[in-house]
């Protein structure tokens, strides 16, 4: 098994068949000390100085670079006609303590009963779809 500590690069400057992708939950990324395999069944133990980010380095050799790569998940992606509609939703969402991902005239926000059931009585059109998920770091429990 190998101990990663730091990551040694953001990304990768290799060509993705010079890469090996360990998956991981975006739940992973908040702990500092867990364990993971790699797809060519590399074994990595995690204890870690700082975050991850998705697509970091954290293993090199000759012949490849070991990159960690954040799982897709089922969101919920609400797409916004204004400015003062998203604001709208955001609030709304932040009173919930759900965490979201904004973007240029969308939000997601992670699927949850609550938040159905909140998009149906405002009458906001929800797409369920799966994404690698990027919520903001200043909510709870966000990545």
């Amino acid at each position: 098994m190998l101990l990663v500590q730091r990551h040694l690069l953001d990304a990768s400057p290799r060509p993705p068949a010079e890469q090996v992708a360990l998956r991981a939950e975006r739940a992973m990324f908040l702990k500092r000390r867990w364990r993971a395999t790699a797809e060519d069944g590399v074994e990595f133990g995690f204890n870690l100085e700082a975050r991850l980010c998705s697509g970091a380095v954290i293993h090199r050799t000759e012949t490849a670079d070991y990159v960690v790569l954040q799982e897709p998940e089922p969101v919920f992606h609400l797409a916004c006609a204004s400015a003062a509609q998203a604001a709208l939703i955001g609030w709304q969402l932040g009173n919930l303590h759900f965490p979201v991902e904004i973007g240029d005239g969308w939000l997601r926000v992670s699927q949850d009963l609550a938040v159905r059931q909140w998009s149906e009585r405002e009458g906001w059109a929800v797409e369920e779809v799966v994404v690698v998920f990027h919520p903001l770091r200043t909510t709870p429990h966000a990545t």
